[in-house]
């Protein structure tokens, strides 16, 4: 199994849901930086489940603890490992789960892949718990970011395919999230992330283009089901003529005023923010009857899922999403800028 990303700054991701703990290691972290630990615990907060009644009922602290490549207020160039105990489990409401596969998860393939030998409680490593320890190392990566003028920031765009544009979207969200809820059902949604203070120059054509980087990464998050950029599925109803993305230069540099193609052309930046959008699916796990298969017995069979799971995992994908984006970046422009020293 391999959970590992990256080349100038390589991600060893590890631990399954219901595990004692789950974590990740960070490789090639430049020295001498200093951590905003509040920071990081602010992103970690934002994606930390039971803090929200819309959201799943267990509830973890998501502390971080990190155990090396970090000394005396700064990193050391050594690998920077980070670990987050799993406090509140349940695996008893899994049990069922190691032979009846959950529909629209990804137990059947990976009992198939791995024999049957993978941990099936809450999903194991392909679980969306293991989204905390990827924002963790976002955080990081926007920390870094944030040194060369780059941010990156997002919002849910819609929920339900209702669009939130011209609403009050915690309202809206918090309505359709509790009917859902009292159905016994999920949602969907979308979001948009941008990044912005990206110079021109980054990325490579074809296969190391910034879409496809951001997309490897986008694509990790286990309820992502479609990426684009700019425009994105509008271009299909466009005529070149309405889509130009015409150029001008203006006191601060070039300026692309409509940014139809999200800040990317030819796979490398062009200094216009680089927005990306995401759709989301709704939650596998609902409690109501779904046909399905029991591995054991090769019989046809129905399940409820039981267990606590998010109505709407759109609420707490945004912060994942983000930090996919932040990692991405960070990556991206050190082939950009390679030599260069991070420090302040």
């Amino acid at each position: 199994m391999n959970s590992t990303w990256g080349k100038h700054i390589v991600y060893s991701l590890f631990g399954e849901s219901h595990g004692p703990m789950i974590g990740i290691t960070i490789h090639h972290l430049p020295a001498g930086i200093p951590l905003d630990f509040q920071a990081i615990k602010k992103e970690m907060d934002r994606r930390r489940p039971g803090s929200s009644p819309h959201t799943t009922p267990r509830k973890e602290a998501d502390d971080f603890n990190i155990i090396s490549g970090f000394f005396e207020g700064k990193t050391t160039g050594a690998p920077l490992t980070a670990l987050i105990e799993n406090t509140s489990r349940r695996s008893e409401d899994y049990d069922v789960l190691k032979d009846v596969m959950r529909p629209s998860h990804a137990d059947y393939g990976a009992h198939v892949k791995y024999l049957g030998y993978n941990d099936h409680r809450g999903g194991g490593h392909f679980s969306g718990r293991l989204t905390a320890p990827v924002v963790f190392a976002g955080a990081i990566a926007r920390q870094l970011l944030g040194l060369k003028g780059i941010r990156i920031e997002g919002e849910i765009t819609s929920v339900a395919q209702q669009s939130l544009e011209g609403f009050t979207p915690q309202e809206d969200m918090k309505r359709a999230v509790k009917k859902a809820m009292a159905e016994n059902d999920s949602l969907g949604g979308s979001l948009q992330i941008r990044g912005t203070g990206i110079p021109a120059g980054v990325g490579e054509p074809f296969f190391n283009s910034v879409e496809s980087q951001l997309s490897h990464l986008f694509f990790a998050i286990p309820a992502v089901k479609s990426v684009s950029f700019g425009l994105g599925e509008g271009f299909a109803s466009k005529k070149g003529s309405e889509v130009r993305d015409e150029m001008f230069f203006e006191k601060e540099g070039v300026v692309i005023p409509e940014n139809f193609n999200g800040g990317v052309i030819g796979g490398i930046t062009n200094g216009m923010p680089v927005v990306a959008n995401l759709v989301i699916k709704p939650t596998s796990s609902i409690k109501q009857p779904q046909n399905t298969i029991n591995v054991a017995t090769r019989e046809n069979t129905t399940l409820i899922v039981e267990g606590r799971h998010d109505p709407c995992i759109v609420l707490r994908a945004l912060p994942v999403a983000e930090a996919m984006m932040a990692m991405g970046i960070l990556e991206l422009y050190m082939d950009y800028d390679y030599s260069g020293r991070w420090q302040e």
